[in-house]
Order: C-alpha cells, then sequence, then structure tokens
C-alpha cells in the first residue's frame, strides 16, 4: 500500500524537505508540536520501526541527530525530542523536533502554522545545517 510519505518522497506530494540522500529523506511536519518539527522517513516503505534492517533504522537515527544538532542550533533549544510513533502514517518515521521542556512532548499541544511560517522554519533548519556543515549535498 502506498502512503503519503512514499507520495511525499516520490516527489507526487508537496513537501518542505530538509534532507535527502539514497536512504531517507527529512521534511517539516505540517502539524508540529514546536517550530522546526522534523519528520526522518526512509525512502523504504516500512510500516513500522521494528521491521527495518539495523542499517536503515541506524541511519535514520543518524539523520535524526544531525537534524536535532541543526534544530538546537537554529532555535536555541537546550534538548531534542526525538519520537517513534507510528500510529498517525503506517511508514516508519522520526519525529525530531526543539524542546524547552516535557510539556512540547504533549500532542495535544500540536499546532497548525501557516504556509508562511512553515517555510521560514524550514530556511532555517536548511540554514542551520548549511553552518553546521551537516547537509549531505
Amino acid at each position: 500500500m502506498t502512503t503519503l510519505f512514499s507520495r511525499i518522497v516520490a516527489g507526487q506530494e508537496p513537501a518542505r524537505f530538509v534532507w535527502s540522500d539514497e536512504t531517507a529523506v527529512a521534511f517539516l511536519t505540517i502539524a508540529p508540536l514546536t517550530p522546526g518539527h522534523t519528520l526522518v522517513v526512509p525512502r523504504q516503505e516500512l510500516d513500522q520501526w521494528t521491521d527495518a534492517a539495523p542499517a536503515m533504522l541506524a541511519h535514520c537515527v543518524t539523520v535524526a541527530q544531525r537534524i536535532g544538532q541543526a534544530l538546537q542550533l537554529a532555535y536555541s533549544a537546550p534538548r531534542v525530542g526525538l519520537v517513534i510513533a507510528g500510529y498517525e502514517i503506517p511508514h516508519l518515521h522520526v519525529h525530531v523536533f526543539a524542546s524547552w521542556s516535557m510539556h512540547d512532548f504533549d500532542w495535544s499541544h500540536v499546532r497548525h502554522p501557516d504556509e508562511r511560517e512553515l517555510d521560514a522554519a524550514a530556511d532555517r533548519v536548511r540554514a542551520a545545517l548549511r553552518v553546521s556543515r551537516m547537509d549531505p549535498g
């Protein structure tokens, strides 16, 4: 079954990409917990993280770490949250978001920013990746 994330990875749906390599992509969610909230998604369609080959899962976590470092830099956040929930879309994805407290992990506080705010957040994350020399391309 083709998922929304598979269509995004294939370029059939729009997304604000901040990372792309041969194994995974990362793009901003349209429903962030905090500004810059990014999803790391493997190109291969897998339902659950427990289905992933160890190397693929390790790669996704490595990308998530790099995105997390960029989020800390971009937003001066003391911590970065990392969540693999797996209920929203049946395609493995890792949530990475700047965090200032445990309050930021509360899914009832998801926001729905406008297009301009999402574009600005994507630009901010990309710039932090470039400054940190963490950009894969």
